[in-house]
């Protein structure tokens, strides 16, 4: 499966970004996607998850509440809905794919090539 990621941009604090992953590939309800986030000299960071065919949904303690996590298998989509941001939240956004539920990011086999928000206060 090929990822892309979108959606990013710069926000002033307490404000909302949309992020979308779209995927192609055949199969792609068979894949569980999590959004990670590196900032510059930090490691890449767990966000959420979710699975694939019956939408459950896990998240960080650092972004629950704040984003939400979802996905259409018809448009082969999954969203990350930011809500409330911090200036803690400016990183690099990524989605990955794999089969099989993680929150490790060196476990997921596909990843989109990132998106940038910046967050300012």
């Amino acid at each position: 499966v090929q990822l892309q990621a979108s959606g990013g941009g710069l926000v002033q604090a307490g404000g909302s970004l949309r992020l979308s992953c779209a995927a192609s590939g055949p199969t792609f309800n068979s894949y569980v996607v999590g959004w990670f986030r590196q900032a510059p000299g930090k490691e890449r960071q767990f966000l959420a998850v979710i699975s694939g065919t019956s939408g459950v949904a896990y998240y960080a303690d650092a972004v629950k509440g704040r984003f939400t996590i979802s996905r259409d298998n018809v448009q082969k989509t999954v969203d990350l809905q930011m809500n409330s941001l911090k200036s803690e939240d400016t990183a690099l956004y990524y989605c990955a794919a794999r089969r099989g539920s993680s929150l490790t990011a060196s476990r997921y086999d596909f990843w989109g090539q990132g998106t940038q928000v910046t967050v300012s206060s």
